[in-house]
Parts: C-alpha cells; sequence; structure tokens
C-alpha cells in the first residue's frame, strides 16, 4: 500500500452527500452493463420527465406509465427493478439517507439485496460513494481484483475470498481506501 500511496497520492474519495438511497440505486441500475455516457443520457432524458424536479420522488416514478419510462432507453428489466425501487423507497423498505446512516454495512446489504436488480456489489458501491462509509471492501469489484494483480504482478486474477480475508486482515478499518487506491492501480496500468 505504501508504494500505491506514493504512486497515486492521496485519496480524493468524496460521498455525494446529496444522493439518497433511493436515487442512487436508481442511478446504479441504470449503469449496469452500460458504458457511462450511454447510461448518463438515459437518466438525462429519464429526468427530463419530471421538469422541475432535481431528481423524481418514487411516487412519480410508479406514478409514470411503461412507454413512457421504455422511451428513456431503459430495458424492460431494468424498467422492472427502477419500479421495484420506487415502491420499496415509497414503503420505507429502501431507507431514506438518514436512517441509512444509522444502519450497519451488513444491515444495509441484507436490507437492500432484497430489490430487484441490487446485489451485494451495488449495495457496496453506494455505502462507499453516497454514505460515505470508510470501512467497505469490493472484493468482487473487476477494477480492485485487477488492482491487486497489477500491484502484486500476479499471472492470475486473485480470487474475491482470499482477497476479502488480505483485505479483512491487513486493511481493516480503511478497506475502502485500500480499494480506492487497487482502482487507482488499475486505472494507471490501462
Amino acid at each position: 500500500m505504501k508504494r500505491l500511496i506514493l504512486a497515486h497520492g492521496p485519496c480524493d474519495l468524496k460521498a455525494e452527500a446529496k444522493r439518497s438511497p433511493y436515487e442512487a440505486l436508481v442511478s446504479a441500475v441504470a449503469h449496469q452493463q452500460l458504458h457511462a455516457n450511454a447510461a448518463e443520457a438515459i437518466l438525462k432524458r429519464f429526468k427530463a420527465l419530471f421538469p422541475g424536479t432535481r431528481f423524481p420522488t418514487p411516487a412519480q416514478v410508479l406514478e409514470l406509465d411503461e412507454a413512457a419510462l421504455r422511451s428513456c432507453g431503459f430495458s424492460l428489466s431494468k424498467l422492472t427493478s427502477i419500479r421495484d425501487i420506487a415502491a420499496k423507497a415509497a414503503s420505507g423498505h429502501i431507507p431514506t439517507r438518514a436512517a441509512a446512516m444509522k444502519l450497519s454495512d451488513e444491515e444495509l446489504i441484507e436490507r437492500l439485496v432484497e430489490v430487484r436488480g441490487v446485489g451485494r456489489w451495488t449495495v457496496q458501491m453506494l455505502l462507499i460513494f453516497t454514505l460515505g462509509r470508510g470501512d467497505v471492501f469490493p472484493s468482487d469489484d473487476y477494477g480492485v481484483r485487477n488492482g491487486w494483480r497489477v500491484t502484486k504482478k500476479l499471472a492470475e486474477m486473485p480470487k474475491p475470498k482470499k482477497l476479502q480475508a488480505h483485505a479483512d486482515k491487513k486493511w481493516k478499518p480503511h478497506r475502502t481506501l485500500a480499494a480506492w487506491y487497487l482502482w487507482r492501480a488499475a486505472d494507471a496500468s490501462k
């Protein structure tokens, strides 16, 4: 880690303080399996359906007909996931930002993976980039694994469980920082 810190400087990771878990999950689903530019274009069209708001409320999304959502560019699968996110946010299953801040990482993961289209990795990204949690290590993340492979000059990708065990032993309670530096190492190797 010392070598990575020297190479990449201080961590400039900042959580998106205004973003709610609901908004983060809608955005994450929009980005799944798409280039960032394509996903952002779809999200821009989605937000344009709701003039005068920064981001639509769950109730607004649930009131909108399927054709309007599809016109933004969402696949049927993503549309179904976004409607489930909206319904679970409206019901309180997806907590507000203030409520989420009071829950542990594992409580949030257990709760949010019940939402259609949301897996453990998606919740870990929410924990890091929306809630600013400092001890999250997404060992299944390709960039994190590749960063470790590059840093250690390994011929093969490390197995997530083995990398997670290393992170738990060596980097706890700063595993988010370790992930950030591994992402930088992966980016620098391109």
